[in-house]
């Protein structure tokens, strides 16, 4: 049995462009952007440099919250 998923959120470091910063997700965001990353066959640093260099004026925790939100809905209409 899997245990209790966490809604508060969990922060982790990543390194973007070679500077660590931390980002605070939700425990099924992290696991959603880990398999994203995976599909993609990049490392979560390498995904979120991508998503950092695109995000415009929004924090990069809500932009990866979009793109994995996005991913998922583009998945579930193929």
């Amino acid at each position: 049995m899997k245990p209790p998923v966490s809604a508060r959120p969990v922060k982790h470091s990543l390194t973007l462009r070679g500077h660590r910063t931390s980002v605070s997700l939700e425990d099924a965001f992290w696991q959603a952007f880990r398999d994203l990353a995976a599909r993609q066959d990049m490392t979560i640093n390498a995904l979120a440099t991508r998503i950092d260099a695109e995000r415009g004026d929004v924090g990069l925790a809500s932009a990866i919250r979009v793109h994995v939100l996005r991913d998922l809905q583009a998945m579930r209409q193929t």
